[in-house]
């Protein structure tokens, strides 16, 4: 029994390991940044827990498993929740960055009605 759970560990270890690795190749490669983030979330998600798992069943029922349970549900709550959080806060900022006229609608609705909009400076 105790091969069994060996085996099973160091699968759950290595195949986590590919992953976490996988997932840096595939992050240097997206074109652009919310398919990094999704890519990089989901990834580390993934192969964190794999990892974990490996260490949960290398540590048997001690309060060693108990700690990294623990910090695998924290991985798995809060890498998503960073994930959007960072992914608004880009998408509102590259929202409200300035646009030269040739960016502009032609019927002149440029959003300045908004409440609460302030205008960009004109830059030449």
């Amino acid at each position: 029994m105790s091969a069994l759970i060996d085996g099973i560990s160091w699968v759950c270890l290595v195949v986590g390991g590919l992953f976490c690795v996988i997932g840096a190749v595939g992050l240097l490669r997206m074109p652009d940044f919310y398919t990094r983030m999704h890519a990089a979330s989901v990834i580390e998600t993934l192969g964190a827990g794999l990892i974990l798992l490996g260490l949960i069943l290398q540590a048997g029922a001690t309060l060693v498993a108990v700690k990294l349970l623990m910090l695998g549900l924290l991985i798995l709550f809060v890498s998503p929740t960073a994930t959007c959080a960072g992914s608004n806060r880009f998408w509102r900022t590259r929202r409200t960055q300035h646009r030269s006229p040739s960016h502009q609608r032609p019927d002149g609705a440029d959003g300045s009605h908004r409440v609460g909009h302030r205008p960009q400076p004109e830059f030449v």
